[in-house]
């Protein structure tokens, strides 16, 4: 229920004394509603930070607009590679559905939404990564300096970039993870 999840990220930013809240993983915005009702309950004198893989945002203009009625929202979209061949091996869905990343953070700007993109790069090129910082300015300007995220080599995830023979560019080890990477 949304009251119940709004409810606990409040309590737990309450006894903590923050006032950033964040809701990642699962993809948050697969329920569109339920998101929505999560946002109305939480009070403005906090930040509330979604991350999202973008792509419903990007199919969806009308979701853009929904996010924009919400001011203490600040939206996270995280690029799954840089590059279409690259979303596709991570994701495994067909290279075409990369673009709707894109078309997120254009809907977001164009709504008003505070918005900035990360991209996971331990699988992309020097060039590929150059050719995304052309695409992403083309939308804004200050997108050029995106957030960068970098592989971490748990167990089950080295094992199943090992048996499907997946190369990486740079990765970390769960005990060896920088502290900007957190």
């Amino acid at each position: 229920m949304a009251a119940d999840v709004a409810a606990r990220l409040l309590a737990i930013s309450r006894k903590k004394k923050y006032k950033r809240l964040r809701i990642s993983g699962g993809e948050p915005t697969l329920d569109r509603s339920h998101l929505e009702k999560v946002l109305e309950l939480i009070p403005e004198g906090y930040e509330f930070i979604l991350e999202t893989n973008g792509i419903l945002i990007g199919h969806d203009p009308a979701y853009a607009e929904m996010l924009s009625r919400f001011k203490n929202l600040y939206v996270r979209v995280s690029l799954k590679g840089a590059c279409e061949e690259e979303f596709s091996l991570l994701t495994g869905a067909v290279p075409e559905a990369f673009q709707y990343q894109f078309e997120a953070l254009k809907h977001l700007v164009r709504c008003g939404v505070q918005t900035h993109p990360a991209c996971m790069i331990s699988f992309s090129s020097d060039e590929s990564i150059m050719t995304l910082r052309k695409r992403l300015k083309a939308i804004h300007p200050a997108f050029a300096e995106f957030e960068t995220e970098e592989l971490v080599l748990y167990s089950n995830v080295k094992e199943r970039l090992d048996r499907l023979r997946v190369r990486y560019r740079k990765a970390y080890t769960p005990d060896n993870i920088p502290p900007e990477q957190i």
